[in-house]
């Protein structure tokens, strides 16, 4: 058998389709790769923005302050991406931290011991999260409607529980694990990043993981390949549960006391984190690493508005902005 081959004439190759480019030049053309890497290479701009008009920003004082002011918002944006991953959204967030809060006081001024009332705090978040989660799945209802009035609800029980007073807490080794630090790593921290890090290993590296990013992408799909959708929706609620239970342990370590009164910039804020981080909103598309760089960008924000000199009436203007643009970004994700 005889092979002939013919040479390509540059009228040839003219005609022939060029190979796709996936360089690197082709990447910063695609606006969905910035929407990937919006959290982290806006925290960097941040940083040498705001250090480049007041020095003190990156100060160890002010370090250690920014991962102290973070480390809430960090683990109520790792329970929100769960939610999301799925389509959904968890409006009662920061309701639901400020209940398991007002359960951490009760219970401790009842003469419970601090671990105890820890423990209180986490589970009274994790029903809440199960019962909205049942709601959802189990009762097919939509998720805003239920969250909104979940909202609504655990505010309501914050304040009857509490009488609308906060209860001063004091406790020895609630002070040490409020001022205590690795270096300039606090503790509440390094709970903050171990949560951050068990939901990335839940997220990617099971089939729990797999099931949830499955029922994000397709319902429909997820189902004829036998994941049970409502099981999948109702344990993501129950997450996000959890981690504002978690929250509210820190919250309580921050302050000292359990206030009733509702922190809704937190809800605001970690769904900024969570949109600030790539995870598409739509669902089948999460990252841990990302929200928790837009947890560290927007209490950056903040606080380097501050530090120089911005009323805090515009800063709110500024984190808007910065999820708009974020938001816009995430359009173009493929």
């Amino acid at each position: 058998m005889t092979t002939v081959t013919h040479a390509a004439s540059p009228t040839d190759e003219s005609t022939q389709p060029s190979p796709p480019t996936t360089g690197w030049r082709t990447r910063l053309k695609d606006p969905g790769s910035w929407a990937e890497w919006a959290a982290p290479l806006g925290f960097l701009v941040m940083v040498l923005i705001f250090q480049s008009l007041n020095t003190t920003f990156l100060s160890l004082g002010n370090i250690e302050a920014m991962l102290a002011a973070a480390a809430i918002l960090i683990v109520l944006a790792t329970g929100q991406t769960f939610t999301v991953a799925t389509g959904g959204i968890d409006l009662a967030v920061a309701s639901t931290m400020t209940f398991s809060a007002i359960i951490f006081g009760t219970v401790f001024a009842a003469g419970a011991p601090v671990g105890v009332a820890m423990l209180a705090s986490v589970a009274a978040g994790t029903g809440f999260g199960l019962v909205q989660g049942l709601f959802i799945g189990r009762g097919r209802i939509t998720d805003f409607i239920v969250t909104l009035g979940g909202f609504s609800v655990a505010s309501g029980l914050a304040l009857v529980v509490s009488d609308g007073q906060p209860t001063t807490i004091i406790d020895r080794f609630l002070l040490r694990f409020a001022t205590g630090s690795v270096w300039i790593i606090g503790y509440p921290v390094l709970v903050a990043v171990l949560v951050a890090v068990l939901a990335h290993v839940v997220l990617f590296h099971t089939r729990f993981g797999t099931h949830v990013l499955a029922a994000g992408g397709s319902e429909e799909a997820a189902t004829a390949t036998g994941i049970s959708v409502a099981r999948v929706k109702t344990a993501v609620y129950t997450i996000s549960g959890s981690c504002a239970g978690i929250a509210g342990v820190l919250l309580v370590a921050r302050i000292g006391a359990d206030e009733p009164a509702a922190n809704t910039q937190f809800l605001l804020n970690c769904v900024a984190a969570v949109v600030l981080g790539g995870v598409a909103l739509v669902g089948g598309r999460a990252t841990i690493v990302g929200p928790f760089f837009g947890a560290l960008l927007l209490t950056g924000l903040t606080n380097g508005l501050t530090l120089v000199g911005v009323s805090q009436y515009y800063q709110p203007v500024a984190v808007g902005c910065v999820v708009v643009a974020a938001a816009f970004l995430s359009r173009y994700q493929k």
